[in-house]
């Protein structure tokens, strides 16, 4: 289970909205830079939602540090950057599952990737994932659950 504090702060959610450290290792050979993901694919939108999309890690960075989302950029690694994501910002967008739906499964991926993206800085989160996906050499998910209880 995700922890209360990277959960949004708005929407009626209250947590601090930060994006959770993050680390990982055995990058396919090749590989040029990382993008990292967060989707909740249990989002009542029909098309789930994007709370994270990172994109030009450098190939030799293998961690993000906690609240590396911040909006702006400034906690990332060199020639990293955000997407925008459902949210409409470009940064990290905490978990925030409608009060009493079941617990959502929030998709934690890292991508390897063969060449560095050139993604205009308002792409829509849907292109992001079209050039992460046609550049990607590997990942790596891991899911995490969400839920908030049922309004009193």
């Amino acid at each position: 289970m995700i922890p209360a504090r990277f959960e949004f702060n708005g929407f009626g959610c209250a947590g601090d909205n930060q994006s959770p450290a993050l680390q990982w290792r055995g990058a396919p050979p090749n590989t040029k830079a990382f993008a990292v993901t967060v989707y909740d694919p249990d989002a009542p939108t029909g098309s789930g939602w994007w709370h994270w999309m990172v994109i030009n890690i450098p190939a030799e960075v293998s961690a993000l540090a906690a609240n590396a989302g911040a909006v702006g950029g400034a906690n990332l690694p060199s020639g990293a950057s955000h997407a925008r994501i459902d949210y409409g910002v470009a940064g990290w967008g905490g978990v925030c599952p409608p009060q009493g739906d079941k617990p959502h499964r929030y998709l934690f991926t890292v991508y390897a990737l063969k060449d560095k993206l050139e993604v205009p800085a308002d792409a829509t989160a849907a292109l992001t994932g079209f050039m992460i996906h046609g550049n990607s050499l590997g990942k790596a998910s891991f899911t995490a659950k969400y839920a908030r209880p049922k309004a009193k």
